[in-house]
């Protein structure tokens, strides 16, 4: 069964319906992953996307921060969440398709501003949520899987727009991106995106800070989609919708895509 699989960090669901509804016409995925809905569940418009045709979901909400969602036009099953350092935030949601493919939505944090784990409490969770989910990965063993999210690292010296200038700030240090890297390894994880398009710069996220965030194109790849082993082979067509930033009141993300023939 062919499925098309998006994830996107619309930055506030309810605020920025309208786009999701408008990508969902327009690429018609059929599941779309949302991070950062900055919504309780009672208060995400999810019937708006249901009328759509997107009927089945899960979600998670909290209220002004993090929460993740899936959307979908095929059945699913609510998978349930694990509740990463035990912080209560809605960071995780997990969904089961008829086939029996889990779908993993993860929300990673940001991290702060300063890459000390002494001097910034906020990187220190970020370091922490690695180490979690090399561990989760290493014990449960995933099979059947995707993985997708906004990981907030950029891993690749090609997936910045400058690796020497980003190489001691948050997104991009290297403790990050070993951690990345463990977690990837220790779950099994494919980088779909990057086996699809393995050469050339790769951005999904520009600041909102630019001026022009296109002409300056200081971009970052922080959102991904992995695959467990056993089906990265079924991945093709990922893409990354560089105009949906450029959409009115957009995200600082653009949405990226990928297809699995399950």
């Amino acid at each position: 069964m062919p499925i098309t699989v998006a994830t996107w960090n619309i930055n506030s669901v309810r605020l920025r319906a309208g786009l999701v509804q408008r990508l969902l016409r327009e690429e018609a995925p059929d599941i779309l992953c949302l991070q950062e809905c900055k919504s309780p569940l009672d208060k995400m418009p999810l019937d708006l996307f249901a009328a759509m045709g997107w009927g089945h979901a899960v979600a998670r909400g909290q209220k002004g921060y993090n929460g993740v969602a899936i959307l979908s036009r095929l059945p699913i099953e609510d998978a349930g969440h694990i509740d990463w350092c035990g912080k209560g935030d809605a960071r995780h949601v997990a969904a089961r398709l008829e086939d029996g493919t889990l779908i993993h939505n993860l929300y990673i944090p940001a991290g702060g501003d300063i890459p000390d784990p002494e001097a910034n409490e906020k990187f220190a969770h970020k370091l922490q949520f690695l180490d979690e989910l090399r561990a989760w990965g290493r014990d449960a063993a995933p099979t059947r899987s995707i993985l997708v999210g906004d990981l907030n690292i950029a891993p690749r010296e090609d997936d910045v727009w400058n690796h020497k200038a980003l190489l001691k700030v948050v997104s991009h240090t290297p403790v990050e991106v070993e951690g990345l890297c463990r977690a990837q390894e220790g779950g099994g994880w494919v980088d779909v995106t990057r086996a699809d398009i393995p050469d050339g710069r790769l951005y999904s996220w520009w600041s909102y800070r630019a001026r022009d965030w296109d002409a300056a194109d200081r971009g970052r790849r922080l959102d991904h989609i992995w695959a467990s082993r056993d089906i990265a082979a079924a991945a093709h067509g990922s893409r990354i919708l560089r105009p949906v930033r450029g959409w009115e009141q957009p995200s600082d993300h653009a949405p990226v895509l990928a297809r699995f023939d399950l």
